[in-house]
C-alpha cells in the first residue's frame, strides 16, 4: 500500500492535536503542551485560538511571498517579467502554457499543497460545532460560520484552478476518502459552506476575520462561478446574495484610501489579509517591483522589486493605444506605475545590460502600484530600508466587487439598464465621485455589449487583486483573451482549452491511494 505522502500526509498534520501546522499562537499561550482533540474541540475558548491560528495561516500560505502573485499571472491582465520569461522552465510556462505546465510544476504544486492544511484545519472546527444543538447567535455558531468562509473560500479557489477536487468532510472520509470528487458534489459542499457562513458568521468582527457580508458576497460567486454543467450556476440567488449585501452598510472610499497603509480596513473592505512591516510582511513588492530600480537605487527603494509580474500591455494602455484606459480614471495611476522617477533621478537600462533582453526589457513598463510600501524606503525615516518589508493589507473581497457582480447578475437576467447603473456607481468614484456625462456607461447598450465590457472594467477596478483567472474561466474567456493580449502566450501560441485548469501534481496522484493517473486533468496525462 502506498503511503500517505502529500496531501493525505498534509491533511494528518492539520488534524494532529494541536493542529500545529497552522496554530503555532495557540500552541505557544498554552505554554507549547500538546492537548488532546478532545481538549481543543470541545472548549470554545480553544477553538477560538486555533481559529485564529488558521486565519494566519490562509494568510501566510496564499498571499505571502511569490504566492501572492502565483495566480495573478498567465491572464490578459498580468504576465511575468521578461527576464523570468527569457529563463524558460517553469516561469516561462506561467504565460506561455506549454509543455513546461505540467504535473511537475513545483509552484502549481505548492499552490495545491498549502491550501489543504488549511481547508483540513477547518474542517475539524465544523465537524466539533456543526451540532443538531447550535443555537444561531451563539459563540458557537459564529465560529463555526467563520470556519465555514475559510473553507469555502479556500476550495472556491480549488475548484475554480483544478476543477474536481477532494472533499474534506470529516464525517464522510469513509465515503469519499481522499480521491477527487464529482463536479457537482463539489459546488454544492462550496455552496453549503458559504451559505453557513453567512447565515452563521456575526455581523462585525475583528478586521482579517469574516463577517456574514464576506459570507453572503462569496455565496454570491459561486452561484455565479459554479461551471454551468453542474446545474448549480443561478443567477437569480446570486442576486439575491449581493443585494443582502448592499444592505449591510459598505461603502465606496476614494480608491486612494483603499491603497493607504495608514487607512487599512476601510468602510469598502468586506475581507482583508491583514499584514504590517514585521512580523507579519506580505513580502510582495520583492516580487514584484522594478530590478531596474533595485540595481540602480538598491533594496531601499520602495518600489524595486525583480520583475516576477509586470502588466500587460492590453492593462496599461489607454483605450486609444488598445487598451482599457480612458482619460481621468484615477484608478489608472493608482493601480500602476508608469514613472519610475526616483528623488529627481531617471534610471535607464544600462545597469541590467547583462540581461541581454533586447526590445523585451520591461523593468521599466508599468508595474503594478498598489502594494508598494513607503514605509520600507529609506527615505521614510523609519530605519526598515528594504522593500522586502512590505506590509500593506491585501484586499480579498471589497464592496465594489459586490457592486459589480450585482450588476453581472442583472444583466444575465435580462436587466441591463439597471446593470449599468450598478456598473456607473462604481465608474462614478473613479473619476472622483464626479463623473462627466460622457463617461457614464448607456443604459441601452446590449447585454451581449454588457457582457464585454463588464471584464474590462473588473480589470480598472480589481488589477493585481488576484480575480482575474477566476473571471476568465467562469465567463469561458480564458484562452481566447489571454493567447491575444498575454505577450509570452501570444508569442509561444501554445496555450490550449485544457489550460483553463492547472495539472494535478504528480506527486499527489503517485502518492494519493485514492488517485490514479486516470484523475489527472486532461490535456496533461
Amino acid at each position: 500500500m502506498k503511503k500517505r505522502y502529500n496531501l493525505i500526509g498534509l491533511l494528518a498534520l492539520a488534524l494532529t492535536a494541536g493542529i500545529t501546522t497552522s496554530c503555532s499562537d495557540f500552541l505557544t499561550q498554552e505554554n507549547k503542551k500538546a492537548l488532546t482533540e478532545e481538549q481543543i474541540y470541545s472548549d470554545v475558548e480553544f477553538i477560538e485560538l486555533n481559529l485564529k491560528g488558521i486565519y494566519n495561516t490562509w494568510r501566510d500560505n496564499t498571499r505571502q511571498d511569490e504566492r501572492a502573485w502565483f495566480l495573478m499571472t498567465g491572464t490578459d491582465e498580468i504576465q511575468r517579467g521578461a527576464l523570468q520569461n527569457k529563463g524558460g522552465g517553469e516561469g516561462a510556462a506561467m504565460d506561455r502554457y506549454d509543455a513546461n505546465m505540467n504535473s511537475l510544476h513545483s509552484k502549481v504544486k505548492d499552490q495545491w499543497n498549502k491550501r489543504f492544511p488549511i481547508v483540513t484545519a477547518a474542517a475539524k472546527i465544523i465537524r466539533a460545532l456543526d451540532t443538531p444543538e447550535l443555537v444561531e447567535g451563539s459563540k458557537e455558531a459564529e465560529l463555526l460560520g467563520e470556519a465555514c468562509f475559510v473553507r469555502g473560500f479556500v476550495d472556491y479557489e480549488l475548484a475554480m484552478y483544478w476543477g474536481e477536487i477532494p472533499i474534506i468532510d470529516l464525517d464522510k472520509l469513509e465515503e469519499t476518502g481522499y480521491g477527487r470528487q464529482p463536479l457537482t458534489d463539489v459546488w454544492q459542499f462550496i455552496i453549503n459552506d458559504l451559505e453557513k457562513a453567512a447565515k452563521y458568521a456575526p455581523k462585525t468582527n475583528t478586521a482579517g476575520r469574516a463577517t456574514s457580508g464576506a459570507g453572503y458576497t462569496m455565496l454570491g460567486k459561486a452561484y455565479m462561478s459554479a461551471p454551468v454543467e453542474t446545474g448549480l450556476r443561478d443567477f437569480n440567488k446570486a442576486k439575491e446574495c449581493f443585494e443582502a449585501v448592499i444592505g449591510m452598510g459598505y461603502q465606496l472610499v476614494p480608491y486612494a484610501d483603499l491603497w493607504n497603509y495608514e487607512k487599512p480596513n476601510t468602510a469598502e473592505s468586506i475581507y482583508e489579509f491583514q499584514f504590517n512591516n514585521n512580523p507579519n510582511r506580505n513580502q510582495i513588492q520583492f516580487q514584484i517591483g522594478s530590478r531596474v530600480a533595485q540595481n540602480w537605487w538598491t533594496d531601499g527603494c520602495y518600489f524595486a522589486g525583480y520583475d516576477h509580474v509586470v502588466v500587460t500591455e492590453y492593462a496599461y494602455e489607454t483605450v486609444e493605444n488598445g487598451g482599457i484606459w480612458e482619460d481621468g480614471d484615477v484608478r489608472k495611476e493608482e493601480s500602476i506605475r508608469y514613472d519610475f522617477t526616483y528623488y529627481g533621478e531617471v534610471p535607464n537600462y544600462e545597469c541590467v545590460a547583462w540581461e541581454d533582453l533586447g526590445e523585451d526589457h520591461d523593468e521599466l513598463k508599468p508595474h503594478v502600484k498598489k502594494y508598494e510600501d513607503f514605509r520600507t524606503d529609506q527615505h521614510s525615516g523609519l530605519g526598515i530600508n528594504n522593500m522586502w518589508n512590505s506590509g500593506k493589507n491585501i484586499p480579498a473581497i471589497r464592496y465594489a466587487d459586490v457592486l459589480l457582480s450585482y450588476a453581472e447578475c442583472l444583466n444575465e437576467l435580462g436587466q441591463t439598464g439597471q446593470a449599468v447603473e450598478k456598473v456607473n456607481e462604481v465608474r462614478n468614484r473613479a473619476w472622483g465621485f464626479s463623473i462627466p456625462a460622457d463617461k457614464k456607461w448607456d443604459a441601452g447598450m446590449s447585454q451581449d455589449v454588457f457582457r464585454t465590457k463588464i471584464l474590462d472594467e473588473r480589470i480598472r477596478e480589481f488589477l493585481g487583486e488576484n480575480w482575474r483567472r477566476a473571471d476568465l474561466i467562469r465567463t469561458g474567456k480564458f484562452v481566447e483573451y489571454i493567447k491575444e493580449r498575454n505577450k509570452w502566450a501570444k508569442r509561444s501560441g501554445t496555450i490550449q482549452d485544457y489550460n483553463v485548469r492547472y495539472p494535478i501534481p504528480n506527486e499527489e496522484i503517485e502518492q494519493n491511494p485514492d488517485m490514479t493517473q486516470d484523475d489527472q486533468n486532461p490535456g496533461y496525462r
